[in-house]
């Protein structure tokens, strides 16, 4: 029996391709959740029942956050492209596109055999 997030036959994906496909669905999940409280919030007028969405909302943060983190542990390339995009002021396009030439340059096609990112430690790095 298939399920939507699968493109490909589930029985014939590994695992770790599963649990991949299920976190991006949670991730999904979860920007949809932030957007309808942002939604809500907007034409609320009760400051208590606010206050509650708000709070609703904040671990909808919290839990996309985490489901991206998860992902990104897992593919060095989105990790790698994702770095050079968030967090920096400036263009975000011209920040994507940057990122996304560097990263492709030496793509090792995600993943590692070894389940590492690739990338080395970080002890002695400069934060």
């Amino acid at each position: 029996m298939g399920f939507d997030q699968y493109h490909e036959p589930p029985e014939e994906l590994p695992a770790n391709t599963r649990t991949f496909a299920r976190m991006c669905a949670s991730l999904t999940e979860e920007a949809e959740a932030i957007g309808w409280y942002e939604q809500r919030l907007a034409v609320e007028t009760d400051s208590e029942a606010a206050a509650v969405m708000r709070d609703a909302q904040g671990e909808e943060f919290k839990h996309f956050s985490m489901d991206l983190e998860y992902l990104l542990r897992r593919n060095p390339t989105w990790r790698e492209i994702a770095q050079g995009i968030l967090f920096h002021a400036g263009d975000i396009v011209e920040h994507g596109e940057e990122a996304e030439a560097e990263a492709l340059e030496g793509d090792h096609g995600g993943s590692f055999e070894d389940g590492s990112l690739g990338i080395g430690g970080m002890r002695g790095a400069i934060r």
